[in-house]
């Protein structure tokens, strides 16, 4: 009874940090339930039995009548579904006497299972993850999904050290080969996990890691001596047992060195009490490992092998293949006096008195209502991006060719091998850069790769652990062959023993990606481009070149990464709001269509669109769509390139337009200061309808200054079949010479002052300023769809039309700049003209944010980009920096929802486009659409405060 005691105490508290109970109250109640038994129910606690949700009607009642006839203590749930196991646990617990332990091996999470629940990574991709506080909250989630489907046990951590790479049963199931890798992540997992107060079971004891047979088949063999054995397959077990692990499974297997009698260990004495019990101390539950495995089932007769299991010292007996049997021959025992009350009393007690820690004392029916959304919450894929980011493997990286830089010299191709799919990688990787997808292409006839700078190769394996996931011949001389020919960068989605026969002495680059889903795909290629560091080390050797630990620690370079809402400080139910926002003004016609994209900390948290890109319905929006960006070409086009020529000391503040601009000279414009111009204080008239003045008497173009085709005379194309008379651009600026200027120099927003900066850019650069901003800028950063003129690079089907033309073009506007002005300038100006998709938009709202650094890049100085941002005539009722929009004073009308900070800055778009940055928050926010087709007359857009109040739904967002 002193023992028992003990028992119950260490059940009671444990250094995993479980919740505290009565001691007292647990051994009244323990003894009270156990004294209302009989002999036969007693023994029917022991067994755990096997419970399938698919079965059919056969497979519960045959439950039903070991729970009413045995009495078993408990259920061990395999396939199914997360709905039908509670009603089926439900059913049968209603049916016990005493309430049932249930349990479920479920090592990456339920989905081991159970469909239609979550899956968090293999335990191998743990393995490779540093942060041991994530393995720990990976506990956490596990148990608390183990909670809420009415369980007791999701056995795992499992502690086997996979020394073996061709073990065909444990693999992956391992954190690694190493005995340290496996108890640091194991002792954290077990504390995430009891902190829930749900047992954590380690497994397969004393170590099934270093084997080559599967014990679902055969009894593998162990034969290595004691020293070995306490050195590495025990050591886990030690330190977990000294921080409180709840519960053990014994594996099925032969362990000469402590049982010369060829007794699987499962059914060993000398393996679990005198080893397990008295050698190492534990005092806690104690399973066998599945009866029906044939390491177990081929040694003795089904019942005769529950019976020898007992005796060995097990207190649960999991998956019997006779409960009825068992039983007899238990209480054959018993009665014999073979087995003695004291033996019987010990194991039934200490399943009650988990039982009773567990709260079991009386079963509350687990609730099915939103059951499948709990258990695959939002929360898990913040921590699985968390952890795959972590797990990143880069393994090789000759001459630091990772992360890619200089995008404006990449040019990048993608290669997929394996047999799955690696549609999210290849998605992510087009985030950063136009990427070029190979296919159809054989080992021997690759042709000219001489184009491209990298290829990545991506090895796509389906994400099963037990299928083999080895290279083909075939594939091995892909690889071999391209790495002849060019820089290669290998991404592999497998295990990580799937490399160890890959040609990887002539690859540039060796990612290491563990397993092929979303996660691993979007992060290996944000690893590729910088937007988040490689952090992760193999678990294991993969050959004697990449050994265990190995891991080369790349630096993030300051891209534009990906991230969840809650990852970034922000409450993702909130952030929500903005889907019904978008889908009203879609709904009241405010607009055909809308991109909307949120980052925060340098991490896009948001990104999506709706729609379609016109009123018929027959084209989503999707998010590499491509729209014009209206005035949005001042602060992304045409300012960044005035922004470095002004760190680069090419223009001052107080430059005068005469100067930079040879055209305003001996006009009242001369004097105009380049800060005045930038921030609207220069007296300009807002705009001239340029294109007024070329049209015939019918409103039809003029045909003396219009062609419907291109010559040599009429060059500059303004829409689909019309092109203007050469030199046209130098009359506009005749006019904006001649336009009227007032006097009172106040805040006046105009687009004459950036169409004139287009003039003294390009006469700086002695190139046009498309070529300028691609060059300087877009092409650096990766903004690879932000161009002018888009259909010089990007099919029609892509960029949504802005109008439908009855006064000017008389034609659909359609990847034609939709301002009048620019179209007459060749579709490029210095106030619109660009083109681009939310993401595109966002990067270079970034580089602002982040003060002139991006990508490893610095493009100007911080002291140069708060010169710019400064609101200079704050003090005259001006809110405008230089170049950019500033928020409107609180109560007073403006651009933003009156909630951004001061230090804030952006613009908006006659199209319906805002872009916004916001320093104090580290928050950038851009909203596109067309809201100008099917035309421009009415801005309900504006009028329904759709951007502003998205905006408001993004700062209601924020927690910390």
């Amino acid at each position: 009874m002193k023992r028992l005691t003990v028992v119950l105490l260490l059940i009671a508290s444990s250094a995993f940090g479980q919740s505290k109970v009565n001691v007292t109250r647990q051994t009244q109640w323990v003894d009270s339930v156990y004294n209302k038994l009989s002999v036969e129910e007693r023994i029917g606690q022991l067994f755990m039995v096997a419970a399938y949700s698919n079965k059919n009607e056969a497979h519960v009642q045959s439950l039903e009548k070991l729970v009413q006839e045995q009495h078993i203590g408990g259920l061990i749930f395999f396939q199914g579904g997360p709905v039908r196991q509670a009603n089926m646990t439900n059913r049968l617990q209603a049916l016990s006497s005493v309430p049932m332990l249930v349990g479920i091996d479920g090592e990456w999470g339920l989905n081991m299972r159970l469909d239609d629940t979550y899956r968090f990574p293999f335990n191998m991709t743990l393995g490779a993850v540093q942060d041991l506080d994530l393995i720990e909250r990976v506990g956490v989630a596990m148990a608390l999904q183990t909670k809420r489907l009415g369980m007791q046990f999701n056995f795992g951590p499992v502690l086997d050290i996979n020394i073996n790479p061709k073990n065909p049963i444990i693999g992956v199931r391992s954190f690694g080969e190493t005995r340290e890798i496996v108890t640091e992540r194991a002792s954290a997992f077990t504390k995430g996990y009891q902190s829930q107060n749900i047992f954590a079971t380690g497994k397969h004891f004393p170590g099934h890691g270093d084997t080559s047979t599967d014990s679902h088949h055969k009894l593998p063999v162990i034969d290595f001596d004691k020293g070995r054995l306490n050195r590495v397959e025990l050591y886990p077990y030690k330190k977990l047992f000294e921080e409180g692990l709840s519960s053990v499974m014994i594996a099925h297997l032969n362990l000469p060195a402590y049982e010369p009698n060829d007794i699987p260990t499962s059914l060993s004495y000398n393996i679990v009490t005198k080893l397990l019990k008295e050698e190492l101390g534990f005092e806690g539950l104690i399973f066998t490992d599945a009866l029906n495995m044939k390491a177990a089932a081929n040694y003795l007769k089904p019942g005769e092998v529950d019976l020898a299991a007992f005796k060995a010292g097990n207190d649960l007996l999991l998956f019997s293949e006779d409960v009825p049997t068992a039983l007899t021959k238990i209480l054959e025992s018993y009665n014999a006096g073979d087995i003695t009350e004291e033996r019987l009393s010990h194991s039934v007690k200490k399943v009650l008195a988990y039982k009773y820690k567990s709260g079991l004392t009386k079963f509350t029916p687990i609730e099915v209502n939103k059951l499948v959304e709990d258990l695959n919450a939002p929360v898990y894929d913040d921590l699985n991006q968390k952890l795959y980011q972590e797990a990143m493997t880069v393994a090789k990286n000759e001459d630091r060719l990772l992360p890619f830089k200089n995008l404006e010299k990449q040019k990048i191709a993608y290669m997929r091998l394996g047999d799955d799919s690696g549609a999210d990688f290849l998605n992510m990787l087009r985030n950063y850069a136009e990427v070029t997808e190979l296919t159809d292409v054989k080992p021997d006839s690759l042709g000219d790769l001489s184009q491209y700078s990298s290829v990545i190769i991506g090895y796509h394996k389906v994400d099963n652990p037990w299928r083999k996931h080895d290279m083909s011949d075939a594939e091995k001389a892909m690889v071999r062959n391209l790495s002849a020919k060019t820089n290669t960068v290998l991404v592999s989605f497998a295990k990580p023993y799937a490399l160890e026969t890959v040609p990887l002495d002539k690859v540039n680059a060796l990612v290491v990606g563990y397993q092929n889903n979303k996660f691993a795909q979007e992060a290996a290629a944000q690893v590729i481009f910088g937007a988040i560091e490689g952090k992760g080390k193999l678990p294991v050797s993969i050959n004697k070149n990449f050994t265990v630990g190995t891991g080369i620690h790349t630096k993030a370079i300051n891209r534009l990464g990906f991230s969840t809402a809650a990852n970034e400080g922000m409450d993702p139910n909130v952030l929500s709001k903005i889907d019904a926002i978008a889908q009203r003004a879609i709904d009241k016609r405010y607009t055909p269509g809308i991109q909307v994209l949120v980052a925060r900390h340098g991490k896009v948290v948001y990104q999506k669109s709706f729609g379609y890109h016109t009123y018929d319905k027959k084209t989503t929006v999707q998010n590499t769509d491509i729209y014009d960006l209206a005035s949005l070409t001042k602060i992304l086009g045409t300012l960044p390139v005035l922004v470095k020529m002004y760190d680069e000391h090419k223009v001052r503040m107080d430059s005068k337009l005469g100067q930079l601009v040879p055209a305003m000279k001996h006009t009242d414009k001369e004097d105009i200061t380049f800060r005045d111009l930038l921030t609207h204080q220069s007296g300009l008239t807002a705009w001239i309808p340029f294109y007024k003045r070329t049209l015939a008497d019918n409103n039809r173009p003029d045909p003396s200054l219009y062609s419907y085709f291109y010559t040599p005379e009429y060059p500059t194309q303004v829409s689909e079949n019309l092109y203007i008379k050469k030199g046209y651009t130098d009359e506009m600026l005749k006019q904006i010479g001649e336009s009227t200027l007032s006097t009172k120099k106040d805040y006046k927003y105009s687009d004459l002052g950036f169409i004139m900066m287009k003039e003294f850019i390009e006469s700086k650069y002695h190139k046009p300023l498309d070529q300028v901003a691609d060059s300087e800028y877009f092409s650096k950063i990766g903004a690879w769809r932000m161009t002018y003129n888009p259909l010089r690079k990007f099919d029609i089907n892509v960029i949504p039309p802005t109008e439908e033309d009855n006064y000017y073009r008389y034609t659909t506007v359609q990847g034609y700049v939709h301002d009048m002005g620019a179209a007459m300038q060749g579709g490029v100006s210095g106030h619109a003209g660009l083109f681009g998709s939310a993401l595109d938009v966002a990067k270079m709202m970034q580089l602002y944010l982040n003060k002139g650094e991006y990508g490893g890049d610095r493009f100007f100085s911080v002291n140069t980009f708060d010169a710019f941002n400064e609101c200079v005539y704050c003090t005259k009722g001006s809110r405008r920096g230089v170049g950019f929009d500033k928020p409107q004073k609180p109560g007073s009308a403006g651009p933003t929802c009156g909630c951004a900070s001061m230090s804030s800055f952006g613009h908006t778009g006659f199209t319906g486009t805002m872009a916004w940055a916001d320093p104090e928050k580290d928050l950038v926010y851009v909203f596109l659409s067309n809201r100008t087709y099917p035309d421009s007359n009415v801005n309900n857009l504006s009028k329904g405060n759709t951007r502003e109040d998205i905006q408001q739904v993004i700062y209601e967002s924020i927690k910390n």
